[in-house]
């Protein structure tokens, strides 16, 4: 859990957000416009959509384009949106599981290019429920160690229904369920804590520990899946050394 933390903050940190920005936008746009088609416009009635809406904010997204993209979805502006969510699970390098959630409205185009990706990089896909039995759905959210004391944050966040409080390295990792994720995210925002990052993601019960070039392939795999439009999220349960991890990344 707080390999994982460690590596996902690595890349958040690294990430090219100038070039990624629009790619970003275009992702949460479909899932604002699936959100809105499922469960309607509401976010005070719709947990998915407030779901998508907390992730477009924090892409920087403009309040006029996620309204736009809420409209689009519902149907209210005269276009629809046909979407559906896809899950793909596969193997990387050294055994490392990948979860792969996609939005797509051409399945016949999204799977052959997800195969074909898996495969350049030297892993394949498997069937469905081959690997997502090794993770769980979780909030998370990372504050850096200097923004916050650790009791403070501590009470603050169990209170709140938060279910664990983890320090590593100057960082505290806060995980919860998904049910209970903006609740805490808002007490942590009330209490004006800064974030480093929130999000709802797959966190591994089981990790496999990757060392040297493999670390490098993982990384890469990750990367051309996320450059993907179809995909929306990709998850490991990758372990690394932050060493290999900045080596592979530079």
């Amino acid at each position: 859990m707080a390999g994982h933390s460690k590596w996902a903050n690595i890349k958040h940190k690294k990430a090219r957000m100038d070039a990624k920005r629009g790619k970003a936008w275009s992702k949460c746009s479909k899932a604002l416009m699936v959100a809105a088609k499922q469960g309607g416009p509401d976010p005070a009635a719709n947990l998915t959509l407030r779901y998508a809406i907390e992730e477009a904010k924090a892409a920087n997204m403009p309040k006029d384009t996620i309204k736009r993209a809420i409209e689009k979805g519902a149907g209210l502006s005269g276009q629809g949106a046909d979407f559906e969510d896809i899950r793909y699970e596969g193997y990387g390098a050294a055994g490392v599981a990948v979860i792969v959630d996609c939005l797509t409205d051409n399945r016949q185009r999204t799977a052959p290019d997800i195969r074909s990706i898996f495969a350049k990089a030297g892993g394949n896909l498997g069937t469905s429920g081959s690997v997502a039995f090794n993770f769980e759905h979780k909030g998370v959210i990372n504050i850096d160690a200097s923004k916050v004391e650790e009791d403070r944050l501590m009470e603050l966040a169990l209170e709140a229904g938060a279910e664990n409080v983890e320090s590593e390295e100057g960082l505290f990792t806060v995980t919860t369920s998904p049910e209970d994720f903006l609740g805490v995210k808002e007490a942590v925002e009330h209490a004006e804590i800064e974030m480093e990052s929130a999000e709802l993601t797959m966190i591994p019960t089981v990790t496999v520990d990757v060392a040297g070039d493999d670390v490098g392939k993982i990384l890469r795999l990750v990367e051309n899946l996320e450059d993907n439009d179809d995909v929306q999220k990709v998850y490991t349960n990758m372990e690394a050394s932050e060493a290999d991890i900045e080596a592979a990344s530079a």
